[in-house]
């Protein structure tokens, strides 16, 4: 295990820029198909956590720094139920030092043949004050997590106990989860429909950027339903579309 994870943890630090409060309120109403598009611009291609859908739908993005937890193949001699004894065991202890407001996101190998956690395990961070919960893998219980308020993602459900394939190795460290890479205090979003990862340094220009491009979406899509053609509108190639979007924008306080 990280020996560094858990202290950094117990003070509520992780590395990277702070999340400010209005980087999070702008990042809590963009999707994460939009922010996906800012980071295209910037070169960043492959952000979107795959194959990690939400485990209930909750009508409101999850938005925070990632506390990380790292899982490697499970070998048998390592591996029996007597592990969770230990207080350190490092998925217990993950659980009980991710920092309020913060996102657990956890590198399953994504293997969805064995449950990350549970109910149980995901309603303590949900209590302490975490932002969500993610996995590569899957959650047992998930029928039960859907019905929590914290938003949870995960692959499918999966019963198994994670000891079965996996063993939690490390907390607080560069993971890789659903093909992305992660490090600590990377901000993490979360809509509807997936998971995106966007690097702490870049956060507060993708919430500006992307805060813009809802705007213009909004208007587009209010626009391609009173009949309009897309050709021009999406995207703005027209001068005309620009001033009517500036004329939208001013009458609707965006």
């Amino acid at each position: 295990m990280n020996d560094k994870g858990p202290d950094k943890a117990a003070s509520g630090q992780t590395s990277g820029a702070a999340l400010s409060p209005d980087t999070k309120r702008m990042l809590s109403h963009v999707s994460v198909a939009t922010i996906s598009t800012a980071l295209y611009k910037r070169g960043l291609r492959h952000q979107v956590i795959q194959d990690v859908h939400p485990v209930g739908a909750k009508g409101r993005n999850m938005v925070g720094p990632a506390f990380t937890l790292r899982y490697i193949p499970a070998r048998e001699d390592r591996n029996q139920l007597d592990v969770f004894r230990d207080p350190k065991h490092p998925q217990r202890h993950a659980i009980e030092t991710c920092p309020a407001g913060s996102v657990l996101v956890m590198d399953s190998r994504r293997d969805s043949k064995m449950a990350s956690a549970g109910d149980i395990l995901v309603t303590r961070p949900m209590m302490r004050g975490g932002a969500g919960v993610v996995t590569d893998g899957g959650f047992r219980d998930a029928m039960k997590i859907a019905h929590l308020d914290m938003p949870a993602y995960h692959n499918r459900p999966a019963s198994p106990t994670n000891l079965t394939n996996n063993e939690a190795i490390e907390i607080n460290g560069p993971i890789g989860c659903g093909d992305v890479a992660v490090f600590p205090g990377d901000i993490i979003v979360g809509d509807d429909d997936s998971v995106i990862v966007i690097p702490a340094h870049l956060a507060d220009e993708i919430a500006v950027e992307a805060r813009e491009m809802t705007a213009y979406e909004d208007f587009v899509i209010e626009q391609v339903r009173k009949g309009d053609t897309i050709i021009g509108l999406y995207p703005a190639t027209k001068q005309e579309t620009i001033d009517k979007f500036a004329r939208w924008r001013e009458e609707n306080g965006r």
